[in-house]
């Protein structure tokens, strides 16, 4: 500040962009001025001029050139106004740059172009969003060969789906909020790492408690893919091509669909591609299966090394440098591809507004001891993290936010739930078919009889077997009941769904057979003998492997390719929100054909009809949801809102799975209200196709 009176004043700024001074030789009141003398009263007089008229009253100190105290407090006046309004115009000039970054990163982002690097840069994402999707399907298509192969009970079986999503749910939270502070393309990398090594583990477990630990590990990994994918490739994309080529990108998870199923069903019912070391590891099709399903993780691993870093999140954290030479890059990598190499990116300065808390990681991150400093960074980043997630509740967020939640959950709980129901019912008329053609047989009596046939589908009550033998056959969903077999003999017995209840067996040897004690219920054994039982479950791939799951997954994910493209064309042009709100409410409409749903094929008929209606809203959704949050919060943003979806997959699994063969009415019903509520709350979104991201 330029003192009238040239005292020693210091200016600082402060957290709220006003300034404060100090005075090196202190002052009275705090306000500067330079001087030794004591205070004097306003009233002083010299001896000198004691007695004299007011009007000729002088002051002692005029003669040693001592300001007056009158004009002191004028002059202190004068300074609180000056520095005033100097704060006011730092405060505005510090808005006004904060303002125009956002206006400037789109102007150069334009200068930039969209060209070969954004291409590049879409197909090393894409294939890390195709790598999600991938393990979208993954379990559902290993669990039949699983369950048989480590012998996992029912129970345990639903623990698997539980947990996958429950560590996908937490993955979404924690990356999305840390890639808000570590950088997108660093957590990216730190993202599929963890899928990799933990999904390739999950390939040679042999028992059921590390598979699932492995399977967990990796669902925390790949579950925060999606929040960084759709948040890394928006700040590389202009206004007027975002909303299309984000559509474009959401292509992948479908792509990642028909590669699951595509592999599952050409790799997954060979059971003889495997092999086995000694009788503790073996390693079966569906094990190779999880292991090629790691090359898209992979891929998009190398790819994403070789991208450089979000300009647009080293520009918020004040990395100025960096964030320019990535922005050339960009620039260059554009228009030499479009053969104009001798255009020269011009721009020279980019506004980088640098806060406290970067200055004080800064000086905290360069003293003490490494793990101080260790300590320092990360707890410092997680207090920055938690920050940034409680000021989305700030008031310029809350409304819209709220909206978003209630959209996000409404369109997760219907589409999740009806993809639990579409296979669950087909599989029940599946199950009703092949029950509806059981056979029974009550009270046979069958003696020295070699059964060299396999048994399917039957019924055994009140029924003896008396010197027979049982070798080299099958026996498929035969359950036998009350009945008695004395002097008998089983060799090379394989069996799926059989049961032998409250039977008398007596003088009988099974011999390399994989009955054993699980599949004998409350029966009755007098000198009966096992050798050389058979370890774990065995695999029946004709009925644990339908082609018909597999065919329904591939139909339903390339149903979806029609609605990708309406939706790639027409974001852009007619807003994103009238894509949302229409579709949900024409997915809604779809879900009353369910109720024609009397065979398997009209199930698979509506379920591809609902999945290419449905896609729309979820593409719209993800554009709309990176657009409306600032640089610094959008990760935060996406991750809880993509953990609300998956928190919404978990409760719609397990309702919808609860009405399988009771009624039709309920699941479609709430699939109806949730997808007519969210879509009119949907409506209720600002529109932001032509939003510069703030």
């Amino acid at each position: 500040m330029d003192d009238p009176y040239h005292n020693n004043v210091n200016q600082q700024m402060t957290e709220g962009g006003e300034y404060t001074y100090t005075q090196d030789g202190g002052g009275q009141d705090g306000y500067p001025y330079q001087t030794d003398y004591p205070p004097q009263e306003e009233d002083a007089a010299s001896d000198a001029t004691e007695g004299a008229d007011d009007d000729e009253q002088m002051y002692e100190g005029e003669y040693q050139g001592i300001p007056h105290p009158d004009e002191i407090k004028e002059a202190r006046r004068a300074a609180r106004l000056e520095a005033r309004r100097k704060a006011r115009l730092a405060g505005q000039q510090q808005e006004e740059e904060e303002e125009n970054l956002p206006e400037q990163y789109e102007n150069i982002m334009e200068d930039c172009g969209h060209g070969r690097f954004q291409w590049m840069l879409f197909f090393v994402l894409g294939l890390a969003l195709m790598a999600d999707g991938v393990d979208g399907f993954v379990v559902g298509f290993v669990l039949p060969s699983a369950e048989k192969d480590m012998c996992i009970s029912n129970s345990d079986k639903g623990l698997l789906g539980l947990l996958v999503y429950v560590a996908m749910m937490v993955g979404a939270l924690v990356w999305g909020g840390l890639c808000d502070k570590m950088g997108r393309r660093k957590c990216l990398i730190y993202v599929l790492t963890i899928d990799l090594v933990f999904s390739f583990l999950s390939c040679f477990a042999q028992s059921y408690g590390f598979f699932l630990f492995f399977r967990f590990c990796s669902g925390f990994g790949i579950g925060g893919s999606i929040p960084i994918v759709y948040t890394y490739f928006t700040e590389f994309l202009q206004m007027d091509k975002r909303g299309e080529h984000l559509s474009w990108l959401c292509m992948f998870w479908m792509l990642g669909g028909l590669y699951a199923s595509f592999t599952a069903w050409g790799i997954i019912p060979h059971y003889g591609w495997g092999f086995a070391i000694g009788t503790e590891f073996q390693m079966h099709s569906w094990r190779l299966f999880i292991l090629v399903c790691l090359f898209p993780a992979l891929a998009a691993l190398v790819g994403v090394v070789f991208m450089p870093e979000s300009p647009r999140f080293l520009l918020e954290n004040a990395r100025h440098d960096e964030a320019w030479m990535i922005l050339r890059q960009v620039h260059d990598t554009n228009w030499k591809a479009k053969g104009e190499p001798e255009r020269v990116f011009t721009v020279t300065n980019i506004k980088t507004p640098q806060t406290q808390e970067d200055e004080f990681i800064e000086i905290q991150s360069d003293t003490g001891t490494a793990f101080q400093r260790w300590t320092v960074r990360h707890v410092t980043m997680l207090q920055q993290v938690m920050a940034n997630i409680m000021s989305l509740s700030a008031p310029e967020l809350r409304l819209q936010g709220l909206f978003l939640v209630i959209v996000w959950f409404c369109l997760a709980f219907s589409y999740h739930g009806l993809g639990v129901w579409f296979p669950d019912m087909i599989k029940y008329m599946q199950y009703e078919e092949y029950e509806s053609k059981v056979r029974v047989f009550h009270r046979e009596r069958v003696e020295r009889f070699h059964f060299n046939f396999s048994l399917v589908n039957q019924i055994h009550r009140e029924g003896e077997y008396i010197h027979d033998k049982f070798a080299n056959i099958e026996i498929k969903s035969v359950k036998f009941e009350d009945s008695l077999f004395e002097n008998c003999y089983f060799e090379d017995v394989k069996s799926t769904n059989t049961f032998f209840e409250n039977c008398t067996i007596k003088n009988t040897v099974f011999y390399n057979t994989d009955l054993w004690q699980e599949k004998f219920k409350d029966c009755r054994m007098e000198n009966t003998t096992f050798l050389h039982p058979k370890k774990g479950c065995h695999l029946n791939f004709q009925e644990e492997n339908d082609i018909v799951i597999y065919m329904v997954s591939f139909l339903g994910s390339l149903a979806v390719l029609p609605g990708n493209i309406i939706s790639a064309l027409f974001m852009d042009k007619i807003g994103r929100i009238r894509i949302i709100g229409g579709s949900m409410l024409a997915s809604s409409a779809c879900t009353f054909l369910l109720l024609l749903s009397f065979s398997q094929g009209a199930v698979i008929c509506w379920q591809c009809l609902f999945y290419g209606a449905s896609v729309a809203a979820w593409n719209g959704l993800q554009v709309i949801s990176v657009e409306l949050y600032p640089s610094s919060k959008r990760g935060t943003a996406f991750g809880i809102l993509n953990g609300i979806c998956k928190f919404a997959a978990i409760i719609a699994s397990f309702i919808f799975a609860a009405f399988i063969g009771i009624t039709k009415i309920i699941p479609i019903f709430l699939a109806f209200s949730a997808l007519v509520c969210g879509g009119l709350v949907a409506l209720k979104l600002p529109e932001t196709r032509e939003k510069i991201l703030s």
